[in-house]
């Protein structure tokens, strides 16, 4: 288990592989966050982005999108994957937040995950990056980097996030998740992770067990 000094270190030189000397996260309307979280799971980023920007182009309010055709919206945000299945869930969705929530994305975890396609990743990705609530959202990267460090020795998303909410101090929690996405995408990568220029190797869990 790493101590919060190590932690702190993870922290900073993750911070420099990136160039991000502070917390780099920055609020954005929770509609626009939880739409586009939707429509990112099991697929890759710039297809999020394709399929957010033109869904968002057309029906950029809960009440647009909760009265749009699935079939316009499958369209629309077809780059995604799964888009009929995602069209379905942003659609219910926005006409639960109209009906519930007077057209407002809810600012607590159990409201959230009681959104059709909402797990926890989801939701911590809303508080996170819409409400600036500390919480730590676990996607792909966060799981694999966490276990490759040793920050954790987990199997699910679930068990890491609860690990980590246990080792790393809650003044990191805003940043964990844009620093470890960051930090996957151009250093340690799923396949042939860029270990050469890794920072962090003297450290890893990874680096020492499967490297050498």
């Amino acid at each position: 288990m790493y101590m919060g000094k190590e932690i702190k270190t993870i922290i900073k030189e993750m911070r420099r592989h990136i160039g991000a000397t502070t917390a780099t996260v920055q609020h954005e309307d929770p509609f626009r966050v939880l739409i586009a979280t939707v429509l990112s799971q099991r697929t890759r980023d710039e297809n999020t982005g394709k399929a957010a920007e033109a869904l968002f182009k057309k029906y950029n309010t809960p009440k647009k999108l909760a009265r749009a055709r699935v079939t316009d919206i499958e369209k629309l945000i077809r780059p995604s994957g799964f888009y009929k299945v995602k069209a379905r869930r942003v659609k219910e969705i926005s006409k639960i937040l109209l009906d519930n929530y007077n057209g407002r994305v809810p600012e607590d975890i159990e409201s959230l995950l009681k959104l059709p396609g909402v797990g926890r990743k989801t939701a911590n990705c809303v508080l996170v990056y819409a409400f600036g609530t500390p919480s730590i959202p676990v996607d792909t990267h966060v799981h694999r980097i966490s276990n490759r460090l040793g920050l954790v020795h987990t199997k699910t998303p679930a068990q890491t996030e609860a690990a980590l909410m246990k080792s790393v101090p809650k003044r990191y929690w805003l940043t964990v998740n844009e620093l470890m996405v960051k930090f996957g995408q151009r250093v340690c990568k799923p396949i042939k992770p860029r270990c050469g220029i890794c920072k962090l190797k003297k450290i890893c869990r990874y680096y020492r067990s499967k490297a050498h």
